[in-house]
């Protein structure tokens, strides 16, 4: 499936195939491909929590409005964000050169130091980013998808030991999709969300 394909045929699917697995080698490609995804400064805030434990789907489900998505997809990816990713910078640079090394790693952290909103400000968009790679590498391998950020925050931070420095942005559950997606309940027209040069 090419690209433009991929991206008309994605929809969110809220009921999926309970029984279908997905293999482990569709598991790494799908997230190795998300993790192609740009960052700001290439520092990679996006942590992928895999939920596989059907336990704990379903003491999920119960903080996610009871969302049947959250047990019945065949994948169901927690997206959070390491909001002090900023502060090891070398390792996202350790392969350019020196030069640019002295230039970017002191940018970083001028960047985000003391800039508590700008840090979360950039792991939101980073997992948003990933989420719709995410969402468009699933669609060109064969599965549907849903975003989800219906639930309870603070109770599946607790189910998931995530740690302080971190935050949950949303959910992507994936998977064998057994009911067509509602239509498109109204798209606004293009000259509505255009705009040349200024508003």
């Amino acid at each position: 499936m090419n690209t433009e394909e991929a991206i008309k045929c994605r929809r969110s699917v809220k009921h999926y195939d309970a029984s279908h697995k997905m293999t482990e080698g569709e598991i790494t490609k799908l997230l190795s491909l998300t993790a192609l995804s740009p960052t700001a400064f290439n520092i990679q805030h996006w942590r992928f929590v895999v939920v596989k434990d059907p336990e704990l789907r379903k003491e999920i489900r119960k903080v996610s409005w009871d969302q049947a998505q959250v047990t019945d997809s065949s994948l169901l990816v927690i997206l959070c964000a390491d909001l002090k990713a900023w502060e090891s910078p070398g390792r996202y640079w350790k392969n350019a050169p020196k030069e640019v090394q002295d230039f970017i790693l002191p940018a970083i952290d001028g960047y985000y130091r003391d800039k508590d909103q700008v840090q979360r400000d950039e792991g939101m968009r980073s997992c948003g980013i990933a989420a719709q790679t995410l969402m468009l590498a699933a669609k060109s391998m064969g599965y549907d998808s849903c975003p989800m950020d219906g639930f309870d925050f603070s109770a599946v931070a607790k189910l998931i030991d995530l740690p302080t420095d971190h935050v949950i942005t949303m959910y992507v559950a994936i998977g064998k999709g057994v009911t067509e997606a509602s239509p498109r309940a109204g798209q606004l027209v293009f000259d509505e969300i255009v705009f040349e040069n200024s508003f």
